[in-house]
């Protein structure tokens, strides 16, 4: 059964990489009138309004209010035109707040209304992973001396030690996992309200996926898993991560919870889980939204 990957936030991508262009000078804002630019305040993207709902792909002049970047990224090309990632501090967000013309939303919220298209989720995606990357790596692991800006914000060099870092991305395993007709789902203190989702965990050093998704799953919520398929996977840029979105069979159906990691798991049946996603559970449970790989993954179980 084909898994909605269409619907998935961040999960497709106008964005042309371009990567040889990052070897030799880069494109930059000033010299390219007619670039897309992600304009970020703090890390809140600013959207432009459009008739039929809003755009991250603003043009340079709509920069022009707030002042010039403090970090400006060549991140490729959209639609064969250059395309920048720009930083400016999280009160200039004030600049356009006021302004029908523009929007500014966080990029979860982005996705969950899908208030840009969604070809567009995966540039700002890339945008707010790099940005954010940035601030956090500004000097060297290995030497400690400040590191500067390189192949328009791909890498950051060490003059000192001649270090070259490159930007991460942290692998998560989410799993839906299965024992015969039931599924399990969890829930942490933070989720909203009655909502259950798909146990998840961050890969260790030197673990495979399929083993990720055993150890999590025994450590969260104490039940072994054998078999495990892969079916898809999200960007996540919170700040970067990717979901590896797979399924499990569990050997056994007992319950063991870490209290420190879940507030609550349980088993669901098929129908339960339907009523789930079509939010009519008499006891007014759902699944993360749409947009998320949850849903997807809980979704292709409900209808398989």
């Amino acid at each position: 059964m084909p898994v909605p990957q269409d619907r998935l936030g961040y999960a497709q991508s106008l964005l042309e990489r371009h990567s040889a262009e990052r070897s030799g000078p880069t494109p930059t804002l000033a010299d390219s009138p007619d670039a897309s630019l992600l304009l970020f305040c703090g890390d809140v993207p600013v959207l432009r309004a459009t008739e039929g709902g809003a755009t991250c792909l603003l043009k340079p002049d709509d920069v022009a209010r707030a002042g010039a970047p403090a970090l400006e990224l060549f991140l490729g090309r959209v639609g064969g035109r250059p395309a920048f990632a720009g930083a400016l501090p999280a009160d200039a967000a004030a600049h356009y707040r006021d302004d029908p013309a523009f929007r500014v939303l966080d990029a979860r919220s982005v996705a969950v209304e899908g208030a840009v298209p969604a070809p567009e989720m995966g540039v700002l995606a890339t945008a707010k992973s790099l940005l954010g990357w940035h601030a956090r790596h500004g000097f060297c692991a290995n030497c400690g001396t400040a590191t500067t800006l390189a192949c328009g914000g791909y890498r950051r060099d060490c003059a000192a030690c001649g270090t070259e870092h490159f930007p991460r991305t942290d692998p998560v395993v989410i799993m839906l996992v299965t024992h015969g007709d039931r599924c399990l789902l969890g829930r942490q203190a933070r989720f909203p309200p009655g909502v259950y989702s798909c146990l998840a965990g961050f890969l260790e050093p030197g673990e495979t996926i399929e083993d990720a998704v055993r150890r999590e799953t025994f450590e969260e919520a104490g039940v072994r898993v054998g078999a495990v398929r892969y079916h898809l996977s999200q960007p996540w840029p919170f700040p970067s991560s990717l979901m590896i979105g797979c399924e499990g069979e569990a050997d056994g159906d007992a319950l063991v919870l870490d209290r420190t990691e879940l507030e609550d798991a349980r088993w669901f049946s098929r129908d339960e889980v339907r009523q789930m996603l079509e939010r009519t559970h008499p006891d007014g449970l759902a699944t993360p939204p749409a947009m998320a790989i949850a849903h997807a993954l809980v979704r292709r179980f409900a209808e398989r």
